[in-house]
């Protein structure tokens, strides 16, 4: 496997025409501010009062690189400190990025920033999940190849997400080499209607020698594991169904023709391995590969088969373990249960197994006994006669492992996985295949094998590299004599199934990665992506994990503690009822009632969709960045639903213009703050009166509430539109705090500053300028923030020590027959003594107005709920 870990070469001329618009909406350099315009105070030492159009475009500008670098500088890891790894799925480079994109990246951004500002080491690394069939094809259409034409699309694709302010650490940044369509796919790789899960063509069966990956090896232990993971907002219960319960295991048999041995074996699944010695038969489909391809036994098997009967074959299969020879049935049936061609066929532990045992004359043996007290034992095999049959089965599983010939508790619906791709644009298979010593690896010291510059090709029909006989004609490294490399190259999925270790030590030139950094900054700490990977991605990228973890490579056997889902962000389709064109939306009249045809009036079925070019409701980022600004779009995407949800887009009346005024109102504080520090009258905490004193007591506690919810937004749910609501909350309290509020209370400032720090994750240049202009400000009160550094380098706000305490009083609920009717306020040290509370509740106004009078029959207190329910005589 080859990762290329480097920065990428200079963009290609073809792409030039794509950079310039975008690209153009960002100048870094210093300008010549002319009287009129508006101006920022990082430019001028000048607060600008209003934050409109040119103001937000200043703040940007200003701010953009130097955040951009302030968070992209990595030192070595310490790994005494704290760590933090967020980590979202990569993004295939298709030249362009769309609204999907900008939502998971500015989810992983914001996370990313918010742990650091905890004090966490943190890594939030970016790397490209490339290339396959639509590369090549786009290659052989500019001319290009898909190296050249790749790197293009990287290039620009990284400027598009510098232009979003995406926190990226792009020194760990990985490059991926993949093959995807038109060539043999794993069977997970083939939805329920038999079709291509990435191209969508229906899928021909062929008979070919492939190279798999032992993934059903580690089924039962994947699927115990995930009872130890968190919550992962059903994606578990994916992962569960995928993998199945594994309560069997497959068993390798020699087959025989009239006595003699042949070259053929075959693997056959059963779901009691303890019953094995009772086997009468191995029950193959009409479908198997030993019916059709190359097989030897092909023509003995198409003899011998009577389509819709059993039928019982000459063949006989001899069974590795127990040595037991068995005949081989060829199924009646088209299909066994989920992915099954072959199964053992036991009469003992299945009445359909012995209902064909009995039509075809196999004799039978028993296996099983069933004592008087239930318990059942096996009987008539050889060394595990007498075990219970959970004994017997640990011992039959354990010694198929140990001879390896199957053994590995599985499910009936798994199959290995299958990783060989008739492509180009691929990882090589590290196989060399000789005539005399048949297939060796590649020796350790020659890895990793590098594709060669193959020039010509179409991406169809057979591997590109079999044009290539320099590269494809070698030497064998056991006996020197010709050999030729293996042509296949990976699955697509192979490379970012193992790319969450390789960006622990991205550099790293000896070995995939280094143990030890590997164990301090594994497990991934957050996993963000699509739900579309949850079964797949998901499933290669816990087996490589389980995997290196019995080499010992890692010492953590998950690679994703918690895992974030992210929606679909949706917009409208317009398509016309007769035909199910999509139209364009300037091809629609949206004047009436409801959409018609903009030509023929025509009634148009309307829906919310995935955005896609072909139903042409894309929505470009570069134009929301270009008329909204960056902060305002990250803001958009975090507060328009929870991440979990789909966003349906419709920037004109949904949450777009509410976080657009949220912005000025949080200028506007820094205004207030500013121009009352400002005005000549120095600030005095003592010259406010009882009242004032008493508004800023709840400012206080509103900032307390606020960092504490916040806080927990951001690190157990990840509900970032609720910590958005939170800080608009916070943003009103303060707006209506009077101004000798503002001048003289400590409360006030460090609320406000507070919030600045809060905002920064989510809306990074607004909070720099908001926290520059704060810092610069005459006559502060508040002297524990840092205010010589910018806001992404302050600590996280804490909630206030005293804000913990238990308060001296307690709010106790008063319920009357189960309903409530009222509060009272008692002692807090007598908030657990039912004899005090119930005394303080009948003295108090509540128990006058409500009890007195009345025959009490009974009272309970709940002193940890602080609740005290009256049943009273009606």
């Amino acid at each position: 496997m080859q990762s290329v870990c480097q920065r990428v070469g200079p963009c290609s001329s073809c792409l030039k025409r794509q950079l310039n618009g975008f690209l153009g909406l960002i100048k870094w350099q210093r300008r010549l501010v002319p009287a009129c315009a508006r101006t920022i105070y990082s430019e001028t030492g000048k607060w600008e009062k209003n934050y409109g159009l040119e103001t937000r475009k200043r703040v940007e500008n200003w701010w953009f690189p130097r955040i951009k670098d302030q968070f992209c500088r990595i030192s070595e890891t310490d790994k005494s400190r704290p760590k933090f790894y967020v980590l979202s799925m990569f993004p295939y480079p298709s030249g362009k990025l769309h609204m999907g994109h900008v939502r998971v990246y500015t989810i992983s951004d914001a996370v990313a920033r918010f742990q650091k500002m905890r004090g966490m080491q943190v890594i939030n690394p970016m790397g490209w999940d490339a290339f396959g069939l639509p590369a090549e094809n786009a290659a052989v259409e500019h001319g290009l190849h898909p190296a050249s034409w790749t790197q293009s699309n990287i290039q620009h694709m990284r400027k598009q997400f510098d232009a979003l302010g995406l926190s990226f650490t792009w020194e760990r940044a990985l490059v991926n080499w993949d093959p995807v369509d038109q060539t043999v796919l794993a069977n997970e790789q083939v939805d329920d209607n038999g079709c291509s899960w990435r191209s969508g063509a229906k899928v021909e069966q062929k008979y070919l020698k492939q190279w798999f990956i032992k993934t059903t090896a580690y089924a039962k232990a994947m699927f115990d594991a995930l009872s130890d993971l968190p919550e992962w907002y059903g994606i578990k219960e994916m992962q569960a169904n995928w993998i199945g319960d594994c309560i069997g295991c497959s068993l390798d048999f020699l087959l025989k023709v009239n006595g003699k041995v042949t070259e053929e074996k075959l693997a056959a699944y059963t779901y009691t391995p303890e019953a094995i010695y009772g086997a009468s038969h191995l029950y193959i489909l009409p479908s198997h590969r030993l019916l059709h391809g190359n097989s030897s036994l092909k023509e003995v098997f198409q003899r011998e088969f009577i389509p819709g009967k059993d039928s019982l074959t000459s063949v006989t299969a001899v069974n590795l373990l127990t040595n037991q020879e068995i005949p081989v049935v060829i199924s009646a049936k088209t299909n066994f249960a989920n992915f099954l061609d072959a199964k053992i066929g036991i009469p003992s532990t299945s009445a359909e197994d012995a209902a064909v045992a009995k039509n075809l004359g196999i004799s039978l043996t028993e296996v099983i006994e069933t004592l008087p007290n239930g318990l059942e034992k096996v009987i008539n095999s050889a060394e595990i006669t007498g075990m219970t049959r959970q004994e017997a089965l640990k011992a039959i599983t354990q010694q198929a492992k140990k001879k390896r010939i199957g053994g590995d508790l599985t499910s009936d619906k798994l199959r290995d996985w299958l990783i060989s791709r008739q492509r180009y644009w691929g990882t090589p298979i590290p196989i060399i295949h000789c005539q005399t010593c048949g297939t060796v690896p590649v020796p350790y010291e020659d890895l990793p094998v590098v594709l060669p510059n193959v020039t010509t090709f179409t991406g169809k029909g057979a591997s590109p590299l079999e044009s290539a006989p320099e590269w494809v004609n070698c030497s064998c490294p056991r006996c020197k004599a010709a050999a030729r490399r293996e042509v296949d190259t990976m699955d697509t999925f192979v490379d970012s199934a193992w790319y969450y270790l390789r960006y622990t030590d991205p550099h790293n030139t000896d070995r995939p990665f280094n143990s030890d950094l590997a164990d301090y900054w594994m497990p991934v700490d957050l996993y963000i992506g699509g739900k579309e990977h949850a079964v797949m991605h998901l499933f290669y990228a816990r087996f490589f994990s389980h995997f290196c973890h019995d080499l010992k490579m890692t010492k953590h056997k998950e690679p994703f503690h918690k895992l974030l889902v992210q929606g679909l962000i949706k917009n409208q389709t317009f398509r016309l009822t007769t035909t199910g064109q999509c139209l364009k939306r300037e091809e629609v009249d949206l004047t009436g009632t409801e959409p018609v045809h903009l030509k023929t009036g025509e009634k148009l079925h309307v829906s919310w969709e995935k955005m896609s070019k072909s139903k042409y409701n894309g929505i470009d980022p570069e134009e929301i960045v270009k008329e909204y600004g960056i902060d305002t779009l990250r803001l958009y995407i975090l507060f328009a639903a929870p991440p979990e949800q789909d966003i349906l887009w419709d920037a004109k009346t949904d949450a777009m213009p509410g976080v657009q005024r949220w912005q000025t109102r949080l200028w506007a504080l820094v205004t207030k703050l500013i121009e009352a520090r400002t005005s000549g009258t120095m600030p005095n905490p003592e010259l406010l009166n009882k009242k004032e004193k008493a508004e800023a007591r709840k400012i206080w506690e509103q900032k307390n509430l606020v960092i504490s919810e916040v806080t927990e937004y951001f690190t157990k749910d990840h509900l970032f539109n609720a910590a958005i609501s939170r800080l608009m909350s916070l943003t009103n309290v303060l707006h209506q705090a009077p101004r000798p509020l503002v001048l003289h209370s400590t409360e006030f400032e460090d609320a406000l500053a507070s919030l600045c720090i809060m905002v920064a994750p989510m809306a990074p240049h607004i909070a720099s300028e908001m926290w520059k202009g704060l810092a610069h400000m005459q006559n502060k009160l508040c002297i524990h923030h840092h205010w010589d550094v910018d806001v992404l380098h302050q600590s996280w706000p804490k909630v206030d020590p005293e804000y913990l305490q238990p308060s001296d009083v307690v709010e106790m609920s008063v319920l009357i027959n189960n309903k409530a009717c009222g509060k009272v306020f008692v002692p807090q040290q007598a908030a657990r003594n039912f004899e005090e509370v119930h005394e303080l509740v009948l003295q108090s106004e509540l128990g006058v107005k409500h009890l007195q009078g009345r025959a009490i029959k009974k009272a309970f207190l709940s002193p940890r709920t602080a609740l005290i329910n009256f049943l009273v005589q009606e």
